[in-house]
């Protein structure tokens, strides 16, 4: 069976291109994003890292750590990172581990069903390994996405994703369809309406069981 939303991400010790890392310890207290990756030195993909690149004081102002994993050595990453930042024009500071070995794919499920992985593999061995996890400061997996490998990733949805989670993370509260920062919130039902009021102020109720409060501040 797949890594579960509220399982704990496992953890790992990885050489990374900022030098070995152990990902509980380097988790801390901060949320993180891990994202997979085919291979090094692939269209898609440097697209991709570009983005993480340029949205670093996003991921920042949001206590949130990122976390590189692609199938190449840490001496390839490294090469790799000057064309991400030739690309983004931005500094590929964010660690990218070295999973060679497929330790960390394996562990979080990241590989197809159809995964062929000879010596010498290529992208196409490895085409899904396009993934994202959020993981919280309990090192519980909040979130997961994956993508095939035709498809790069949106990042302003990644970004969206992460707000709603920590907006709701240990309160009574979810956020509706396409919400975005700064609209209103759905009241869980486990408060009653004025339980939900002393709460979180002023309802709008649409229906008995669909309540909406003004967000929080994250």
């Amino acid at each position: 069976m797949g890594l579960r939303i509220n399982d704990t991400a496992p953890n790992f010790t990885a050489d990374s291109t900022v030098g070995p890392i152990t990902l509980h310890d380097w988790i801390g207290d901060s949320y993180a994003i891990i994202f997979s990756h085919p291979k090094d030195f692939t269209p898609v993909c440097t697209t991709e890292f570009g983005a993480v690149a340029q949205l670093a004081g996003e991921f920042a102002k949001r206590r949130t750590k990122v976390l590189g994993v692609s199938v190449d050595k840490v001496e390839d990453h490294l090469k790799w990172k000057r064309d991400i930042e030739h690309f983004a024009g931005s500094p590929a500071d964010f660690p990218i581990i070295d999973d060679t070995s497929l330790a960390v794919a394996k562990a979080y499920d990241m590989l197809p069903a159809d995964a062929w992985l000879p010596d010498g593999r290529t992208p196409a061995h490895t085409a899904t390994v396009r993934t994202v996890y959020i993981i919280g400061p309990d090192k519980k997996v909040r979130l997961t996405m994956t993508y095939p490998m035709s498809v790069g990733r949106n990042f302003a949805e990644i970004l969206r994703a992460l707000d709603a989670v920590q907006i709701t993370d240990g309160v009574p509260l979810a956020t509706p369809a396409n919400w975005v920062p700064g609209q209103d919130v759905i009241v869980a039902l486990a408060l009653n309406n004025d339980q939900a009021a002393e709460r979180f102020g002023e309802l709008d109720i649409k229906l008995p069981y669909l309540r909406f409060a003004r967000s929080p501040v994250a």
